[in-house]
């Protein structure tokens, strides 16, 4: 038996005097907004445990406290975050199982780079723009996964330069998607293989599924690893914008669906990128 700062260590367990407080977050839909939520915490060191409801979009943090420094960072994200409740809680904390979580995330950021490569590519070959908004959008993930694994044990000046360097780079790249949008709009007629649209959309629909529900299942409740997919997640939503487009550039015979879809998977894209570099400041 091991004494803390906070209470007594039980093995890897914790019982501790500490705050429950419940959040709501209205714009946190998807693993992504959770990744960037615990980036964003991960600096305050009297936060014993984080539990996030991705369906009901709330998160309750255990920590020993006060709650305003907590509440001032989650503002800072603009996710439409409030407080809820806070209650004094004393008992039993089951830590996280790091490893476990990072595992997950090895993975989910190896599919999620693997689709990015893929539909960029074929959205070049095809040339669909939908396909290679999409694909940034899978880079985007990536990245936010990528700095969610730096964040156990890493510097903070270092986790800030990366997230100041990825959404440079994200933002990038949706603006050159963007002007190339707006060059076809205006004058060059392109007319994307839909099969190509349709086939990869779904294969990548399957993925972000895959990914969604590896990501679930590090929760520690049950009911968060039944949350929906479509409800919780932006990137399904996105793909299925993606193959509706592809069947209307088939019924149409025209390259605006997939023009329309592209212009609003790069307006998510460079808002993912406003979100990341907020978290370098």
């Amino acid at each position: 038996m091991i004494w803390t700062k906070s209470g007594i260590f039980v093995g890897r367990n914790y019982v501790i005097n500490m705050q429950q407080t419940t959040f709501r977050i209205d714009k946190m839909d998807c693993p992504c907004e959770e990744n960037l939520i615990r980036m964003k915490l991960a600096e305050i060191t009297t936060i014993e445990k984080l539990e996030f409801n991705l369906s009901g979009r709330t998160l309750d943090v255990w920590h020993t406290g006060e709650v305003e420094p907590i509440s001032a960072e989650l503002d800072s994200l603009n996710l439409g975050s409030h407080l809820v409740v806070s209650v004094e809680e004393k008992g039993e904390v089951i830590a996280e199982d790091d490893s476990r979580q990072r595992k997950v995330l090895w993975i989910v950021l190896a599919i999620n780079f693997g689709f990015f490569l893929i539909e960029m590519t074929t959205g070049l070959i095809s040339r669909s723009m939908g396909l290679v908004a999409d694909s940034l959008d899978m880079l985007a993930d990536t990245l936010v996964y990528g700095m969610s694994l730096m964040v156990v044990g890493a510097a903070i000046a270092k986790k800030k330069r990366v997230a100041l360097w990825s959404g440079i780079l994200q933002i990038i790249l949706a603006l050159l998607g963007l002007s190339e949008v707006i060059r076809r709009f205006v004058g060059l007629e392109v007319i994307p293989e839909f099969q190509a649209m349709i086939g990869i959309s779904l294969l990548a629909l399957a993925a972000n599924s895959v990914c969604l529900w590896l990501l679930q299942r590090t929760q520690s409740k049950d009911a968060h690893m039944k949350a929906s997919i479509i409800f919780s997640a932006n990137d399904v939503i996105i793909n299925i914008g993606v193959i509706v487009a592809g069947l209307l550039v088939w019924w149409f015979g025209s390259n605006l669906p997939d023009l329309i879809i592209g212009i609003i998977i790069f307006l998510i894209v460079i808002r993912g990128a406003v979100r990341i570099l907020k978290l370098s400041r």
